[in-house]
């Protein structure tokens, strides 16, 4: 039995296309794994803040000393939010575009996870990711297209993709699988987005 963590990036609902492939993957990989443990988060559900207790609590833990009660409490929502990234077998992430990047509640749950003996540590070796076992699928949604003949070429304009990339590496996720559904305010096909994630749910 496995646990995969689905993090949901849209507000957007029944409307969201990054979220009707999610779904889709999601009823594809619970038929093909009917015990498998699925673990849904919601970024526009209540998210921790980085207030000023929980940044004393992250460099009281750099420095060695105690936390005081109130920076241990802080300390230990973002370490709950953070075990359930660690305790993920697969996680999938539904990511819309804003901007050309990533909602900001996306970031804030970034935010709030990253830190070091949360999902990742460091010694004379660098950076170590803790993901080391988890595989994961992000699935962008584009309401426009990007290339060379839209006038926005990807290497430029993209920062959605590049960002998540680099964040799951960061935290040592050692494969990262993508699938992107781009133009969704001209020619929305959800038949086409279906089949797409129900065949990368096979297998996954």
């Amino acid at each position: 039995m496995a646990r995969l963590l689905y993090v949901e990036g849209s507000p957007r609902k029944s409307r969201s296309v990054s979220i009707f492939a999610a779904q889709a993957f999601l009823d594809a990989y619970r038929a093909a794994n009917p015990s498998d443990v699925i673990d849904r988060l919601d970024i526009w559900e209540d998210l921790p803040q980085l207030d000023q207790n929980a940044f004393e609590a992250k460099y009281a833990g750099l420095a060695g000393v105690e936390r005081t009660p109130a920076q241990q409490a802080a300390w230990d929502r973002l370490d709950q939010l953070a075990q359930r990234f660690r305790a993920a077998d697969k996680i999938l992430i539904g990511v819309p575009m804003w901007n050309f990047a990533i909602p900001y509640r996306l970031k804030q749950l970034i935010d709030l996870v990253s830190h070091k003996d949360l999902l990742f540590t460091f010694d004379e070796r660098g950076l170590n990711g803790l993901l080391t076992n988890a595989k994961a699928l992000v699935i962008y949604a584009r309401g426009i297209g990007y290339g060379e003949d839209t006038g926005m070429p990807l290497e430029v304009w993209d920062q959605q993709k590049p960002y998540m990339d680099l964040w799951l590496r960061f935290v040592g996720v050692p494969n990262v699988q993508s699938m992107i559904v781009e133009k969704t305010l001209f020619e929305e096909d959800r038949d086409a987005v279906r089949q797409q994630a129900a065949a990368l749910a096979q297998g996954f």
